[in-house]
């Protein structure tokens, strides 16, 4: 893959559910091998570029799909079993961002075929709606490593995978980037909460409802980016909620992108106020301290700089709207729960992709 282009790369967690009552499922009602069968099964039915995929035990197979769960390791530590809390998409390396959107619509509609054969559907939420605790045997030489296998059993989310044109990279400050990430970060997140559900029901927190459990048990010891050098400069942001519209996919990529690009975006904090902010945007949405402000700054930043590289900004419009409005993706959710009356009516809409041809 050329160096002097931007790259593009989406992994994507869903949960499952029952495709008949969308009862959401979890690792007791799940096996790796079945699960295993099914993206194989995807995988073969098709041509699927690998650009960039790696192989993680226990799968066998290289393949732009993966059970996400726990690992069983040996007394090495090496993974021997799986059990499983869903499943995860994984785009190929792409030159722009509308090519690996694509790619998502055509490995979405494939993994659901191949569900739908085992009794399950791929579903966009991003915390487990019933099940909140796990506990499994040590599975990491660390010990923190093993914590947080453990809390991310319940949680599911999407990566936004970028690599700039080395010439951008070589360039760019990553001690500065990773302040103006805890300045910014917690407003972008406010316009992707989407997990307000807690053991069946819609989550309340000091008398309130509350917009994302996933943000909140992220918060405090979760990155908000990874860098991998190693991997083509691959830069990625992890805090996102799981969005089930693509041009929010889309959008999310322009913030990201927003944030590498404008150097003249003034905001700098340090990681314990971005814990802050993210534990308050959590609960609060848009009436938390600074969110609105801060959002609109990234926002009109995105406008401004991004035309200037080619980037098309009309998926952000939707995101202005959300803004103006102060609403965020959870508050439909708890609108239908209350509709419907049913946690698994309300998820069979996060089944679909939508805005996909």
């Amino acid at each position: 893959m050329p160096k002097d282009y931007f790259q593009f790369g989406i992994e994507a967690e869903f949960m499952l559910v029952n495709k008949d009552s969308y009862q959401p499922l979890w690792h007791r009602d799940l096996t790796f091998e079945s699960l295993n069968k099914a993206l194989e099964s995807a995988t073969t039915s098709q041509n699927i570029s690998l650009e960039g995929l790696e192989l993680e035990s226990p799968h066998t197979l290289l393949m732009p799909f993966a059970v996400e769960g726990y690992s069983l390791v040996d007394q090495d530590f090496k993974p021997i079993q799986l059990l499983p809390k869903g499943v995860e998409i994984r785009t190929p390396i792409h030159l722009s961002i509308e090519a690996c959107l694509d790619s998502l619509v055509s490995l979405h509609d494939s993994l659901q075929n191949e569900l739908k054969k085992q009794g399950y559907l791929a579903s966009s939420l991003s915390h487990h709606p019933i099940e909140t605790y796990f506990q499994g045997p040590p599975n990491k030489k660390r010990y923190d490593y093993w914590q947080w296998s453990m809390e991310v059993m319940t949680t599911y989310g999407p990566d936004f995978n970028i690599s700039l044109p080395e010439d951008i990279a070589r360039t760019l400050n990553y001690k500065e980037l990773d302040e103006k990430v805890n300045y910014y970060a917690p407003s972008m997140v406010a316009f992707s909460l989407a997990s307000p559900f807690v053991e069946g029901q819609p989550w309340k927190i000091r008398g309130a409802l509350g917009k994302s459990f996933r943000t909140y048990r992220r918060s405090t010891v979760a990155p908000m980016i990874e860098f991998h050098p190693e991997e083509n400069g691959r830069m990625e942001f992890k805090g996102f909620d799981m969005p089930w519209h693509l041009e929010d996919f889309h959008a999310y990529f322009l913030l990201w992108l927003t944030l590498l690009l404008d150097e003249s975006l003034p905001g700098r904090a340090s990681k314990s106020s971005r814990i802050f902010d993210l534990g308050q945007v959590a609960r609060l949405g848009w009436e938390a301290e600074t969110a609105q402000e801060r959002a609109s700054e990234v926002l009109d930043s995105a406008f401004n700089t991004l035309p200037k590289w080619g980037f098309n900004t009309h998926p952000l419009l939707r995101l202005r709207e959300r803004l103006l409005h102060k609403t965020t993706p959870a508050d439909l959710l708890i609108q239908d729960y209350f509709i419907y009356g049913s946690l698994p009516e309300t998820l069979r809409k996060l089944t679909c992709l939508y805005g996909a041809a």
